[in-house]
């Protein structure tokens, strides 16, 4: 579960990076990579970052409200 979260963390900093240089200099960077914002390499990344972004929202929920990034021991 940890390196899903970590994964998890990563697409939607790549996503949040995005929205950041389409707001501030109107550049999609996920777009210009794949050719078109409507191409299927972008649809895909979207998806796979929506689908990231999920993942923290329910991931708490399923381990009693923690967010592992580390290595957990039981005491």
């Amino acid at each position: 579960m940890r390196v899903a979260n970590i994964i998890a963390y990563i697409l939607v900093i790549v996503g949040a990076v995005n929205w950041a240089l389409y707001g501030f200099f109107n550049f999609n960077l996920v777009g210009y990579v794949f050719d078109g914002a409507r191409a299927v390499g972008s649809i895909i990344t979207y998806a796979i970052i929506a689908a990231g972004a999920l993942w923290l929202i329910i991931s708490p929920f399923i381990t009693n409200g923690v967010l592992w990034l580390k290595n957990h021991r039981a005491n």
